[in-house]
């Protein structure tokens, strides 16, 4: 009777402990739920607010418009940086075209923004170039910048990064001719590399999303 008694017992307390462990479990589980959609919103939120500031940057040329996205595309690298897991088609889709909206708009107004801080008394021509021996080179920058970072984030969306030197090759060969002064050749140079690092920095947050 002892010996019944005492089996008694050790089922009851192995209940307990079980139900205890399941108890601690699914807490853990509710935490880990709470901090993954707090950190998507974190994510999402950090990159719309950039995405916002790219397009005022784009309507309203302010260097405090380009500083603040910046910022928040740096803290949105990372937070995506972070591993999270697999997620769900929508949040990739959503990180993905807000990323591409940041890297096509956001782009020019940083790349105009270093060009002005790199090359003070410069004469700006009216078509996105600058005024050089009386005429305009380099026109139609914007245009070319919107297209280099549109195909920047192509190609690295497609996991294709060797398009990145098909991309430069091509403007290249196309502004070869207008690249005959020092001040033309800096403007290139330092306007294509910060377009494309931008575009590449915000497509970068798509990318580590996904990881």
């Amino acid at each position: 009777m002892v010996v019944e008694k005492r089996v008694h017992v050790d089922d009851t307390s192995q209940h307990v402990i079980s139900e205890h462990g399941g108890a601690s479990m699914y807490a853990g589980g509710m935490v880990g739920s709470v901090l993954l959609v707090l950190y998507w919103f974190a994510l999402v939120a950090t990159l719309g607010a950039a995405a916002a500031l790219s397009v005022l940057a784009w309507r309203t040329p302010r260097a405090v418009f380009v500083y603040a996205a910046t910022g928040l595309l740096g803290i949105s690298l990372i937070l995506a940086a972070v591993p999270t897991g697999e997620s769900g088609f929508a949040l990739q889709a959503l990180v993905s075209i807000l990323a591409l909206g940041i890297a096509v708009l956001g782009g020019g107004p940083a790349a105009a923004l270093s060009l002005r801080m790199a090359s003070r008394g410069v004469a700006e021509g009216e078509h996105g170039g600058i005024i050089q021996d009386g005429g305009e080179v380099l026109r139609g920058g914007t245009a070319v910048g919107i297209l280099e970072r549109l195909a920047m984030a192509g190609v690295i969306l497609a996991g294709f990064p060797e398009g990145i030197a098909v991309i430069v090759a091509i403007k290249g060969v196309g502004r070869f001719t207008e690249l005959d002064a020092a001040a033309t050749r800096e403007r290139f140079i330092i306007g294509t590399f910060v377009s494309l690092i931008w575009a590449a920095a915000a497509i970068g947050v798509a990318i580590l999303a996904r990881s």
